[in-house]
């Protein structure tokens, strides 16, 4: 058997994980077992252009968007996790702040950003904890970060969803994502 040198299979091992994360994603609870997550692996060439695109952002919305650039650049890939808003009618609960879901939908039709039902981003909410909490049990460095996930959105990276968010992943000696 060849020698399998350190970085060559840490990274084959990252890209294992993230398929992983994403089946994490998939099966977490969902409100009315009604499942409107998608997900995504990123790596290579469409990564980059994330990060780019961040970058754009650095001049005119403050610093922060150049160094979270920076840690999706020295990632090793980035997993998107997003989620469609269509309401789930749970009986017009009010608490996205419409009155009902039929009002949700009308403003939803009326908005370039469309607000989302609130059980939903729970639902976001809760595949992104269980997507990193693989990662985490695996001891691969990752952070949940929403600026790399709205510039993939505006990349056109699953279309379908109305809020994105990603977690970028990486194996060194010491996580960069903390204390950056």
């Amino acid at each position: 058997m060849p020698l399998l040198k350190d970085f060559n299979s840490e990274q084959e091992a990252i890209i294992e994980l993230a398929k992983m994360m994403l089946v994490s994603a998939r099966t977490a609870p969902k409100s009315k077992g009604l499942d409107s997550i998608h997900t995504a692996i990123v790596t290579g060439k469409e990564k980059t252009s994330i990060a780019e695109k961040m970058k754009s952002y650095a001049q005119q919305k403050g610093d922060n968007w150049y160094r979270d650039a920076k840690n999706i650049e020295d990632s090793s890939a980035v997993i998107l996790i997003g989620v469609e808003g269509i309401p789930i009618d749970l009986i017009n609960c009010g608490l996205c702040g419409f009155s009902t879901c039929e009002e949700l939908l009308e403003a939803r039709n009326q908005s370039e950003q469309p607000p989302c039902c609130t059980f939903k981003l729970m639902d976001l909410g809760i595949a992104l904890g269980s997507a990193a909490k693989t990662a985490s049990i695996h001891n691969v460095d990752c952070r949940i970060m929403y600026r790399p996930g709205k510039a993939a959105k505006e990349l056109g990276y699953l279309q379908d969803v109305d809020v994105l968010i990603a977690i970028p992943l990486s194996a060194t000696g010491k996580s960069i994502y903390f204390d950056r």
